[in-house]
Order: C-alpha cells, then structure tokens, then sequence
C-alpha cells in the first residue's frame, strides 16, 4: 500500500507493508508511538521537494481546490509507475482522491483508517524523513500558512464587496455630520441674517454663500452668480438691506467662515465618495443596482455582511431586512407585521401608490433576490460567454421591466377598483332615492 503524505517541504510517497495494521482504526496509534515502530511499520519511497515559496503556494491552493497541480501530476506520474499501479493508494482528501483515481487509475482510500495512518505519520515526521528538523518544518508551515492567508484574503470574493460595506457606512456617517455642520452654520449665522435661512434651503449653497460674502453688508457689492441663480441672487440682496439681524464681529465672521469650509469640504469629498460607491456596485452587483439603485443595494449587502451572505437569503427575508425590530415587537403583540424594510427607499416602491406598496415591496424583493444570486453566482455563465460583458447588467434590465409592468398592473387595478366602488355606490344611491320616493 502507498502513502501520499503533503509537508510544507514538499510532497512524500511512503511504502506501508503490512495492509492489515488499518483493519483497527482505534489501534493504528500504537504503531507510531516511537520514531523506531514508525520506521518499521512505513518506510520513505520517494519525496518531492518544492523549488520555492511560489511552488509550495500553488501546490497548496490547488490540494484545498481538491485539484491535482503540476507538481503533484508530475511527481505521481514518476513515482507510481508498473507494479505500482496495482496497489491502493491512501489520500488524506476525498475530492483528491477522486481526482487521483479518475487521472491514473489507481484504488484510492480515504477512510477512517488511513486519517489515523496519516495522524501518525504528521506526530513522527521528523523521523521517517530524514534532513529536515522539526524547527524548520515549523518554520515552513508558519511561512506558508501565511502566504496562504494573504493569498485567499487577496482573492477571496467574499472580500470584495467589503469596500462596499465600508463606503456605504462612511457616507451614511458623513450625511450626519454634514446635516450637524449645516445645521450650526444657519443656526450661527442667522444671528446676522436670518432672512437668509428661508431663502436658500440648499445646505452647500449656503455654505458658499455665506463664504463669499461675509458680513450681510457686503451682499450689494458681491457678486452671487457663481454660486446661486439669479432670482435668489436678488432676493438675497434685497433681504441683506432690511434685515433685522444682529452685528457680529470679525472674529465671529472667521469662525463661521472655517465652519463653512468644513461644510464644503466635507460635500465635495461625499460627492466623490458617492461616485466611487457607484463604481463598485456597477461592478460587483450591477444587476441589484440596476433593479434598486445603488444606495438600497449598498445598505441591504451592507446589512447582511457581504453579497454571498445576501445571495442566501429568501425574498421574504429581503424584503423586511433593515425593519427587524419592528417584526419582532409586531410578532410579540401579535400585531401586523412591517411590509417593507431597506427596500421601501428603492425608487420602484418608492413610486406606487400608499395602497399598493406592500405589494410593489414584496415583488421588489422578489426579483432583487434572483438579482443578488445573478451577481454573487453568475461567474460560470459569464466564462462560457467570452464575448459577453460581465458588468451588463442584462437580467436587472429585464427584471426591472418586469417589476415596472406589474406596478403599471396594480396601479390600473387600483384605478378601475375606485371608479367601480364609485359607480356602485352611485347606483345604490339613485336605488335607495328611487325605494325612498315610491314609499
């Protein structure tokens, strides 16, 4: 019986003689208990260093894919040749084994006794292969243990949509202290031109407003039109002249104008985050977001952790994710329950009538979970298309038609319901007028 052992160092091929010490699994310890038993029950056939870090890599990435490298073709095809090909071979790996045995043709065993042979092989390693030490053995597994872990990190696509995560996040954050900063700005300023607060509602706008000109008495001489159209320009301008706003000094002036700055600066980086998150999510759901929108796409992967998480999860769960709370404290006073959670800020929802947004949510959610698992799994019909783009969008395009036909559906439904209810109740009255007159 042979013996494909994988070390950090390389690949081993050992030669066990007697077949019959794996008919007890529980006992197969008691072979390997010291370095001399080990020697007489398994001996070396042949091993198969790796060249470097890069060949231990590959070589160790493919035995997790359960595939046959390179190397390991090579180094079986050499080794296990003639009377060989006869004898059972034992793999640590059932999905390898089956690839071993489907490439050479050799009966390959994966059960509970070859673990234990293997078991007992790793604990007296040093010693059935001679010139390695157990330090450097500990060092190569170290060394490649992390090469493997910055390998799966740097290509993992459960680790992609993480920007996506953070960026969502980031905007949300900066969306509130935006609103803070804005909000203290009017609040600060309006001591001097409260006027100025109802006039200009847009929080940037005001910001550059107040920059450019300072004190409201300078509003004459400034020119606005960079900044606002030319009916609030002249509204501005006239208001300055009867307002009813304190003084303020040049000390308060500066101070409001570094806060006006933070105002902008913090706008100007939201804008340029908001087109990075709609770069991404173009690329790595392209399909949700054309069915829901970048935003409500970003926030439901956001909140199920990462796009594979979502993927998993039924319509029913997508449709009601972000309202939580809500369902549980409805359960628990066994109230209704909510119709509609992140979802509800998706433009297609967002445009059905009060009546009939439980049923645009539930369809929403319905198409956007097929959507998830388009983007999260489609990678096999994207390779077997060469000439297709992976970032069309074609199956959020058709889901969106579908979702904007059934929504044209309800709201016609819901037209003729009100005219027939209208009708209906016509006609009773001009019926009850009619019994009422005969009487």
């Amino acid at each position: 019986m042979l013996v494909l052992f994988e070390t950090p160092a390389g690949y081993a091929l050992f030669r066990m003689a007697d077949d019959s010490k794996l008919d007890d699994p529980d006992n197969v310890f008691r072979h390997f208990v010291t370095p001399e038993a080990a020697n007489q029950t398994i001996k070396l056939k042949a091993f198969s260093k790796f060249e470097n870090t890069t060949d231990a890599l590959a070589a160790v990435t493919a035995l997790v894919e359960g595939k046959i490298g390179k190397g390991l073709k090579t180094f079986l095809t050499d080794e296990i040749t003639g009377k060989d090909l006869n004898e059972k071979l034992v793999v640590g790996d059932s999905k390898l084994g089956a690839a071993i045995a489907k490439k050479f043709g050799i009966k390959v065993v994966t059960d509970q006794g070859s673990q234990e042979l293997l078991r007992g092989i790793r604990s007296q390693l040093s010693a059935l292969i001679s010139g390695i030490k157990d330090s450097d053995m500990n060092a190569m597994v170290l060394g490649l243990s992390h090469s493997l872990s910055r390998y799966k990190l740097k290509f993992s696509p459960d680790k992609v949509d993480t920007m996506i995560i953070q960026a969502i996040n980031l905007l949300d954050d900066l969306d509130k202290e935006l609103n803070t900063y804005s909000m203290r700005v009017k609040e600060w300023y309006g001591w001097h031109f409260p006027e100025m607060t109802k006039i200009i509602v847009d929080n940037l706008a005001y910001a550059k407003v107040v920059k450019t000109m300072g004190f409201r008495s300078n509003a004459a001489d400034t020119d606005l039109s960079t900044v606002l159209p030319e009916e609030l320009e002249k509204e501005v301008k006239d208001a300055a002249e009867i307002s009813m706003g304190t003084e303020i000094s040049d000390e308060d002036i500066t101070n409001i104008t570094h806060l006006c700055d933070q105002v902008i600066s913090i706008s100007e980086y939201r804008a340029q985050l908001y087109d990075y998150l709609k770069h991404r999510m173009a690329a790595i759901a392209p399909n949700l977001t054309c069915l829901v929108g970048e935003l409500v796409g970003a926030r439901l992967i956001a909140h199920s952790g990462s796009l594979l998480n979502l993927s998993k999860q039924p319509a029913s769960t997508i449709q009601i994710l972000g309202a939580e709370k809500a369902l549980f404290r409805a359960l628990k006073a066994k109230h209704d329950t909510p119709k509609y959670g992140l979802i509800y800020h998706a433009s297609l929802v967002g445009q059905a009538g009060p009546k009939i947004k439980g049923k645009m949510a539930r369809t929403v959610a319905t198409k956007a979970a097929l959507a998830i698992r388009v983007d999260a799994l489609g990678e096999a019909e994207a390779d077997a298309d060469p000439n297709a783009d992976p970032a069309a969008p074609a199956v959020g395009v058709e889901l969106r038609a579908k979702v904007e036909d059934r929504l044209r559906q309800l709201e016609n439904r819901a037209r003729l319901g009100v005219g027939a209810r209208a009708a209906e109740k016509s006609g009773a009255a001009k019926q009850a007028k009619k019994f009422a007159f005969v009487a």
